[in-house]
């Protein structure tokens, strides 16, 4: 589950390449996944996610690895004593969901500005999502693209990050390591379990 080059992402024909075309790329990740013979989508994977894992009322992050837990929860504790998670007063204006074209949001499945969680969503598309988060401390995007390839899929997973204030590139730069090499592969491991849960057996 590599850190994968940016020009390997950069080639695929997504719109994320033009939507954030002036914010700076942090981070690009991908996870391969077998196809199982079946043709899947992102929006049919994530749906079935959602679906399974709301039956066994499990949380997002309550499926994580103990570690992975711990960190998420040590940010939470914080957030909430210094106010980080603090949504700012010009975050609708602000939001990458004001570029959106007429034509991006009717080819959205999910109403933009649907909140995710922390999050809320820019975009859906059938193999592409965009959702964003602003607080005190960084202005980002998480982009997840699913991708056809001869024998499976390969799933990205990329990061956008504006800097909000000074705070930004030291915040960024203190997390590095823990979302390297614990959050990130966490993640995609999970992705990977997910896959294997959701859609072998259909």
């Amino acid at each position: 589950m590599p850190q994968i080059s940016p020009a390997e992402f950069c080639a695929l024909p997504l719109r994320v390449h033009t939507f954030l075309a002036d914010i700076p790329l942090h981070d690009v990740w991908a996870v391969d996944l077998p196809g199982y013979g079946n043709d899947v989508t992102l929006c049919e994977f994530l749906r079935r996610t959602r679906e399974n894992r709301s039956h066994k009322s499990d949380s997002e992050i309550s499926t994580f690895p103990l570690v992975a837990r711990a960190l998420f929860g040590l940010r939470f504790f914080l957030g909430r004593i210094f106010g980080l998670e603090t949504e700012p007063q010009d975050a609708p204006v602000e939001s990458f969901g004001k570029r959106l074209t007429v034509e991006d949001r009717a080819r959205s499945i999910v109403e933009p500005g649907t909140p995710e969680g922390l999050f809320r969503f820019v975009y859906r598309f059938e193999n592409e999502q965009l959702v964003e988060i602003q607080n005190r401390t960084v202005h980002a995007a998480a982009l997840s693209a699913l991708a056809e390839k001869a024998d499976g899929y390969r799933f990205y997973f990329a990061v956008y990050v504006r800097p909000r204030t000074w705070i930004t590139p030291l915040y960024m730069g203190l997390i590095g390591p823990f979302r390297r090499w614990i959050i990130y592969p966490a993640l995609l491991k999970k992705i990977r379990a997910d896959w294997d849960r959701n859609i072998r057996s259909n």
